[in-house]
């Protein structure tokens, strides 16, 4: 009887460790994305702020979270162009 009872709490304990384990485990490969993310986020050409991905359209640019300046990737003003062509102030300082 005594070994059953031994088994049965050493099974337990076993348990209650390995999900401690799996808990830490997701806290430190939480921290650890929120670090890569911060190493990555661009700062401001302007004014070294962070730059911030933001939707415009469905077209993702970077604005300032400091100075609210506003910059393009590669290929996304053109985007913004062809979208708006023909129609708003963007087009026709293009053209």
């Amino acid at each position: 009887m005594s070994n059953v009872l031994e088994e049965r709490g050493s099974a337990l304990e076993n348990e209650y460790f390995h999900r401690k384990e799996r808990e830490l485990i997701e806290k430190m490969k939480t921290k650890l994305a929120a670090e890569e993310a911060r190493e990555t986020q661009m700062n401001c050409p302007r004014c070294d702020g962070k730059l911030v991905e933001t939707d415009y359209e469905s077209i993702k640019i970077d604005v300032c979270e400091r100075c609210s300046g506003v910059w393009f990737d590669a290929g996304e003003l053109a985007q913004v162009v062809d979208r708006n062509e023909n129609s708003g102030w963007l087009s026709r300082f293009f053209n």
